[in-house]
């Protein structure tokens, strides 16, 4: 690990007295410039908005041109006056860092975290002191709320912030518009002019935008501890170009966001930035924003693709027993992980009796044989051991809170891999504790969690990489009721909700349909895309545990499952090609000495150019699953093709509506 951190005078920190900074003449300010010089983060006090009053603002810059415009900050707090209006700079330390450290599982094994920074410290009237933290790298700028601990501010009730985001001029952005606090964050993407927001609407993060001439970023949130999840809405003044921060509020007390005692901190609010949309997806800066991994040795922590009973469990094959939730079903999946290589099985809901019906005594399972009438767990667990097949389980969140103490002690003893917890739909304050506490709680049990019903990653798994997924979308489940899981909420999934981290979308389906013939149904259900597009799905979505979902017997004899098999859920790095949201995505991944490149369309049949620069240097060969020609009907059917190429190839990928391309490169003769 290569690690600098120092405090140097001048490097982060200017004073300035600019009237260009906003309406109302000089101010002074404090800025952060990351790194390679394109990008910058400034904060300035005593400056009025427009149309606004004086107090404590930022600006962000990109290629010297303001792409942010001078935006509100602060903390409106209950019983007391708002920190930020009013306050004036006092100190301001400049810092630099540039640390390397490695990951279990994720896009990529190793990280820099390189950024400049500066720790603003003012002050009100009334003597009281607020410190933002600013950081710039050269892929965002993120900055934060620390309020000391002094008289008169040791109990602190935050009712909101007075965070803004106010444009430049009017963006196409695409909003992830929600019905309440209370979410599982699954809903289709919809794409609206800042303009064209109505101020009622709820946004989840991360939100996209593009300012035509300036750049393209994205709003999220990092490290959010003993804090309220970050939406946010238009406000109703600023010229119709300004979104206002809105916290989760208490469920105790929804008068109320947060409730704490000095000193603390607020999430970093995360500013993602690129020239183009597909490069934000290479950035790490939610995770460089949380602190390093509380767990030593993470060897237990593994990535893989799992068998799942869930997505077509209760379909009708050729078998000869009945299928559902019962152990010769459960069987039957992990004899077909086994076989395939995989190295984990989940068991989905309905595997405990009290599942179906409430809360689970987990503390009872100990010494029963069956936890159901039709599921034998102790033989599954035997039986998964003389298949070197590892089982994850899946409970309800109430559950896990009640007997967490006795379940995660109980399910090391049994060997279980990991947990899949769901339905918490909330992300205030108290729900993000339980987060946190349920990490830390099942790295003491060496178990694995995937988070459903979940609210949008903040990076939590670089401090507990034990969380290694979560869900927070709409993914494949919905097409067993719908048609809304479609190619175009594919292709726009990688520049909105997976900028934030992992997402257990659980692709995999073989029942590939056109939008003609397509029919949602529970049993045996289909896929709204070619197979081809379901192929590229693994390349282009990131979970290191990753969902192969269809019923073992629909994989029986097709050429697809051994790309299929083969690709990795943990990644060496990562490379956009290209893309434009809601239209196409092309992603190359690599793991070792090989490549996985991953492209789809929406409902557009679409030809692009795929250069292979990012190969090493020497011979490669390519092998290429692509739609057939005539898979616009026929959307099963694909063509596979092998192709010597090199870092010089520039590959001609043809995707029909719905369509897709998966390859896997490798060093010739190498395999």
């Amino acid at each position: 690990m290569h690690v600098l951190r120092n405090v140097l005078p001048g490097l982060a920190l200017i004073f300035l007295a600019s009237s260009s900074l906003a309406q109302g003449g000089a101010a002074p300010s404090a800025q952060a410039v990351a790194p390679g010089g394109q990008l910058a983060l400034r904060l300035v006090a005593d400056q009025p908005a427009s149309g606004g009053s004086a107090g404590l603002h930022a600006v962000v810059e990109f290629h010297g041109q303001r792409l942010l415009d001078v935006s509100r900050l602060g903390l409106d707090l209950a019983g007391q006056q708002p920190l930020g209006p009013g306050m004036h700079l006092v100190t301001a330390t400049p810092e630099t860092a540039d640390d390397t450290y490695t990951l279990p599982v994720g896009k990529t094994r190793s990280v820099r975290d390189h950024y400049n920074g500066v720790r603003a410290t003012l002050e009100d009237g009334a003597g009281r002191r607020l410190i933002v933290e600013a950081r710039a790298f050269d892929d965002g700028v993120a900055f934060r709320y620390i309020v000391p601990a002094q008289d008169g501010l040791g109990q602190v009730r935050i009712t909101q912030e007075r965070t803004a985001f106010t444009y430049v001029k009017d963006a196409v952005t695409y909003p992830l518009i929600l019905d309440g606090f209370h979410s599982s964050y699954e809903d289709e993407y919809q794409v609206r002019m800042v303009s064209g927001l109505h101020p009622g609407w709820l946004i989840g993060l991360p939100y996209l935008c593009h300012e035509a001439g300036l750049g393209w970023f994205a709003i999220t949130e990092a490290d959010i501890d003993n804090y309220a999840g970050m939406y946010l809405r238009k406000a109703p003044h600023f010229g119709g170009f300004t979104l206002d921060a809105a916290l989760a509020p208490r469920g105790d007390d929804p008068s109320v966001a947060v409730e704490t005692h000095t000193p603390f901190s607020s999430p970093w609010r995360v500013v993602m930035v690129a020239d183009t949309p597909a490069k934000l997806i290479e950035s790490n800066i939610v995770l460089n924003l949380n602190p390093p991994s509380q767990i030593k040795d993470t060897s237990w922590i593994v990535a893989g693709k799992s068998a799942w009973d869930w997505w077509s469990g209760e379909a009708a094959p050729s078998v000869k027993f009945k299928t559902g939730m019962n152990t010769a079903t459960m069987k039957h999946y992990i004899d077909f992980a086994s076989a395939s290589g995989f190295r984990y099985m989940l068991i989905d809901a309905g595997w405990a009796q009290a599942d179906r019906n409430g809360p689970q005594d987990y503390a009872a399972l100990a010494n029963i044989t069956q936890v159901t009438p039709e599921i034998d767990m102790p033989e599954l667990l035997r039986y998964a051991r003389e298949k070197h097949v590892k089982i994850w389980l899946w409970s309800h969140w109430t559950s896990v809170d009640k007997y967490m103490d006795q379940a995660f002690p109980l399910f090391e003893k049994w060997g279980i891999a990991g947990v899949k917890i769901d339905f918490m739909n909330s992300d205030d304050q108290q729900m993000v504790g339980w987060y946190r506490h349920v990490v830390e709680t099942a790295a003491k049990y060496h178990l694995m969690i995937d988070f459903h019903g979940a609210f949008k990653p903040d990076g939590l798994r670089r401090t507990w990489p034990n969380l290694v997924t979560r869900e927070g979308v709409m993914g494949k489940e919905y097409l067993k009721w719908s048609a809304r899981t479609t190619p175009a909420h594919n292709a726009t999934l990688p520049f909105t909700r997976m900028l934030a981290g992992p997402m257990d979308y659980t692709p995999g389906a073989f029942g590939n349909s056109n939008l003609k013939n397509f029919v949602a149904r529970n049993v045996e259900p289909m896929s709204l895309d070619t197979r081809a597009q379901e192929l590229a799905l693994y390349v282009l979505f990131e979970s290191p545990l990753q969902m192969v979902s269809d019923y073992p017997e629909h994989y029986a004899g097709q050429k697809e499952f051994a790309f299929l098999k083969r690709v990795p859920t943990t990644w060496d790095e990562v490379h956009a090609i290209g893309g434009q949201p809601m239209e196409w995505i092309s992603l190359a991944r690599r793991s070792g000495q090989d490549w996985y490149v991953g492209s789809i369309t929406n409902w557009d049949a679409r030809t692009i150019q795929v250069p292979l620069s990012f190969l090493g240097a020497g011979k490669y060969e390519a092998e290429i699953y692509a739609d057939a020609p005539d898979a616009a009907e026929n959307a099963t059917h694909t063509t596979l093709s092998h192709q010597a190429v090199d870092r010089s190839t520039v590959l001609t990928v043809h995707m029909v509506s719905g369509g897709g391309n998966a390859i896997w490169i490798h060093p010739a003769g190498g395999h």
